[in-house]
């Protein structure tokens, strides 16, 4: 597949939208390297200001282009129009117009947190190319040699929030500047991330990528030192929480929806007071006569464990494995390349929780589901009770056969409703249906195992409350057993969170960092699932007796991209 844009005139929504993927990867090689484009790229993002600049007049002149357009399929409201080119339109509309919203806000000015930042981007983008021959290895050394030069583009757009006074708080620049220690190796008193990452490159090129990896970690530690200092300094009394109107925009981006931020708050009270008391009911099942921390600190004392990180995940990749093949012809057609799946474990210095990344186009590069060494204890062991849901949200049948299935069907939808128009809310909300549909179907019968699913569905409810609350400084209600009355801080909700989610605190502070450095994120897990539901029940009374509960996932899991706004309608209609 190439990334260069086309020069025939687009003439339809669907042609603009894949232009428009050729183009932005044109000028981001990191989406060149996440669609597997071009292997022999050796392009560093620019996160300079001119850089963010160039794709902000990007999505503008995308926009442009599709106002221009005329004829069958032009406008998202004509009704006589393509409907699949309608909805690729309204989908490139919304997506451009909320990316540019939030570039407007000047966002970019303050990008720092401890998940998805632009220097995760940095050293991501290493991770995601090809190394098994070679030829493989020439450009990650060239990327390697311009990664310096990388971050000091980033350097330059946070120096110019700080003259802005567009600052990150100081907490989020300190877990980065912890993240990016872990990276060089200071800690543990080794070489570093860059150092280990090159370890297994051909004899001929080893020491030019051996001294590209030292120059990339003196980079990340120069950066880090700045982080420490300067930034530090001049970010000091900048609040965490956002306020309103940061939070709509950001909201937009994560769930392609103009929110009722009160109402959703008030709704995930409702979630929260019915899955506490699901959780009471379960915790008598795991000990008979227990609360709800009791029965977490049988399992820990009493449940399966495995022992080390890679023993970890082998029995993740097995179960992973277990479930493609029992859903397979039942519940789903799950064949060729979206059976293949990896595990691994997350780079040090990643944040806490586990995250996939999807295949690319050509599916030369599978999914990967990454499980970070927080979720373990001090002695490097695993409790599974814990994390079977998690894998079930990670893998299949969440995340990976979802964006799995969208590579599948780029060609007939569009390469930008599969990957650059991807939507949290949905991406999350079906990964946490996924979650429950195995509950459904019995797969988490095991008391531990339910226990450890209603405790991801409680940590969900409880990103609803605590992320919206925190950032718009809420009161807690009256009805809450939790501090009614008073407001949301972050030590609030990090003690609401270990009162009822119970999650090791490594773990549990990673999330209230997350909140805090990506706002209106959080909260699309629930939102998504709760759209999600609503198309299935939808699609349910419509179809009556004849509703098909494989079909509509097979129909639903290859849409491709919507935002929450369109998503239930489209679900019941399938």
């Amino acid at each position: 597949m190439s990334t260069t844009p086309t020069n025939a005139v687009a003439t339809t929504p669907r042609q603009l939208a894949d232009d428009h993927v050729a183009r932005v990867a044109a000028l981001d090689p990191g989406v060149t390297t996440w669609l597997g484009l071009d292997p022999a790229d050796d392009r560093m993002p620019d996160l300079s200001p001119q850089g963010c600049d160039a794709l902000a007049d990007l999505a503008r002149d995308t926009l442009r282009r599709l106002d221009a357009l005329r004829g069958p399929g032009a406008g998202v409201d004509d009704a006589a129009a393509d409907p699949a080119e309608r909805v690729c339109a309204r989908l490139l509309r919304e997506r451009l117009s909320s990316e540019l919203q939030v570039h407007e806000a000047g966002e970019h000015f303050r990008a720092v947190r401890n998940l998805h930042a632009p220097a995760h981007q940095l050293r991501g983008i290493l991770t995601q190319m090809p190394t098994a021959t070679d030829e493989d290895w020439v450009p990650v050394l060239g990327r390697l040699r311009k990664l310096p030069a990388a971050f000091q583009g980033y350097r330059a757009t946070l120096a110019e929030g700080v003259r802005r006074g567009l600052l990150a708080a100081p907490r989020q620049a300190q877990v980065l500047a912890a993240q990016l220690t872990e990276w060089t190796g200071e800690k543990t008193g080794t070489a570093g991330w860059f150092a280990e990452f090159v370890e297994p490159a051909p004899r001929r090129l080893r020491p030019e990528l051996a001294a590209a990896a030292c120059a990339a970690t003196e980079a990340v530690a120069g950066f880090r030192d700045w982080l420490r200092t300067d930034y530090t300094a001049a970010a000091q009394g900048t609040p965490d929480a956002v306020g309103r109107e940061r939070y709509l925009v950001w909201a937009r981006q994560f769930t392609g929806s103009a929110l009722d931020l009160d109402e959703t708050y008030a709704w995930g009270w409702e979630e929260f007071h019915r899955v506490w008391a699901e959780l009471r009911t379960e915790a008598e099942r795991v000990l008979p006569g227990a609360t709800v921390e009791e029965a977490r600190e049988h399992l820990n004392r009493h449940g399966h464990t495995v022992q080390s990180a890679e023993r970890m995940r082998a029995w993740l990749q097995q179960l992973v494995e277990d479930a493609i093949a029992a859903l397979d012809g039942s519940h789903f057609d799950i064949g060729g390349p979206l059976r293949r799946v990896e595990t691994r474990i997350a780079p040090a210095g990643s944040a806490a929780a586990p995250y996939y990344s999807g295949p690319s186009l050509d599916f030369s590069r599978p999914g990967r589901t990454y499980l970070p060494l927080a979720n373990g204890d001090a002695e490097e062991r695993f409790h599974t009770w814990r994390l079977v849901s998690t894998w079930y949200h990670e893998g299949a049948p969440g995340h990976h056969l979802q964006i799995a299935s969208w590579a599948a069907e780029a060609d007939r939808l569009s390469r930008y409703q599969v990957t650059l128009g991807k939507i949290s809310a949905n991406v999350e909300g079906w990964a946490l249906y996924a979650e429950r549909l195995m509950d459904e179907l019995g797969f988490l019968d095991d008391p531990g195992r339910r226990l450890g699913y209603l405790g991801k569905q409680m940590m969900r409810i409880v990103r609803v409350i605590v992320d919206i609350g925190m950032h718009l400084e809420l009161a807690i209600p009256a009805h809450s057993p939790f501090h009614p009355g008073e407001r949301w801080t972050p030590e609030l909700a990090t003690d609401f969170m270990n009162d009822y989610v119970g999650m090791p605190p490594a773990a549990r502070d990673s999330e209230i960092l997350r909140y805090l450095g990506r706002p209106g994120q959080a909260i699309g897990y629930k939102l998504g699932e709760r759209a999600w539901l609503a198309g299935r029940e939808a699609a349910r009374a419509r179809s009556g007796s004849a509703f098909d509960l494989k079909a509509w996932h097979m129909a639903a899991i290859r849409q491709g991209s919507l935002g929450l706004d369109d998503l239930t309608d489209h679900l019941a209609v399938l």
